[in-house]
């Protein structure tokens, strides 16, 4: 079973390779050792190499390659992608190791809608490209397509919520206490942000039905969980930013590149702030990012996808990583 395993991931990067290939898109390699590896409050580094090495700055393992992808954009390169290890500082679980393969791509001149019906042809892709070598496949998704909700649209249908009328936090955390008493909120009087309010809801009444959904695209997020992505110029309490489920694992996360440097800062700075008040530490300023949005990002959008969580959906294999 381990053989079968390691050919299906190797023909699978194989079919992503190939994909990008056909499209024109040139496949490049940022750094794996960064200063900054990412601003995402939730998300935890490994720090590298000893003090006598470092000079006057940490060293990191990056959990995304997305600043050094976004600083080749602001060099003029155009449509790109990579395929390598990322690495994020969390527990074991079935769907997640702390190394990890990530695809990152990014289009140029185009608007993240053009990344959805990416992510449906690299799919049908890989899928005729393991059936072909007579590796295990889902059949059913060899005939499956994709469907597409927006948040608002989501909520309201699972949980008969218009979550776009949540948008204050006190407000989310009263419908909470009394709509969704079965939600776990901290004891003792303690507050959290509307980003964990709003994780506590999903994860615990939307998720678990999103196992039902062999291909689920999600988008149109409330504007608090923008990131780096733009808001919807006709409705700005939504981010233009999408992710995709299929039978219940979260694929990937797509954004409409932001490129207003003094907006970025502006979301960082609270990140910064969130992750030293629950987590006790900072990160370096993610000179590489702002250099690059100094500089000039062209109009384009992004995307990260978990490569063995595409494998273990289209495959049916159960532990998709190396180990």
């Amino acid at each position: 079973m381990r053989k079968v395993k390691l050919q299906a991931q190797f023909q699978l990067l194989w079919a992503i390779r190939q994909f990008f290939s056909r499209q024109g898109f040139l496949d490049v390699m940022p750094p794996p050792m960064v200063q900054n590896p990412g601003m995402e409050t939730h998300i935890h580094p490994f720090q590298v190499g000893h003090a006598n090495t470092l000079r006057f700055s940490p060293w990191y393992l990056n959990t995304s390659p997305e600043f050094h992808m976004k600083e080749l954009l602001s060099m003029g390169f155009e449509d790109i992608f990579t395929i390598g290890y990322a690495f994020r500082d969390e527990p074991y679980a079935s769907n997640h190791r702390p190394q990890f393969l990530m695809l990152e791509w990014y289009r140029t001149k185009a608007h993240y809608t053009k990344i959805m019906d990416d992510c449906e042809e690299l799919f049908k892709f890989s899928l005729n490209s393991l059936n072909e070598k007579n590796l295990p496949v889902d059949q059913d998704l060899l005939k499956t397509n994709f469907q597409r909700a927006t948040i608002q649209e989501i909520f309201s249908d699972m949980l008969n919520v218009d979550i776009l009328n949540f948008l204050d936090k006190k407000d989310l955390k009263e419908l909470i206490e009394k709509d969704f008493k079965d939600v776990p909120l901290p004891t003792m009087g303690e507050e959290l942000s509307w980003d964990d309010y709003y994780f506590l809801l999903f994860l615990n009444k939307i998720e678990p039905h999103l196992a039902h959904y062999p291909y689920l695209l999600l988008y149109e997020f409330p504007n608090h969980l923008s990131a780096l992505s733009t808001l919807k110029e006709s409705d700005p309490r939504v981010c233009e930013r999408f992710e995709i489920y299929a039978k219940g694992v979260e694929l990937c996360n797509c954004f409409n590149e932001l490129r207003d440097l003094k907006i970025q800062k502006e979301r960082f700075a609270f990140q910064v702030e969130e992750k030293e008040k629950l987590y006790g530490y900072k990160l370096p300023e993610p000179t590489v990012l702002y250099n690059a949005l100094e500089k000039g990002l062209p109009e384009s959008s992004g995307i990260a996808l978990g490569v063995e969580r595409l494998l273990k959906v289209l495959t049916g294999i159960e532990n998709p990583f190396w180990d």
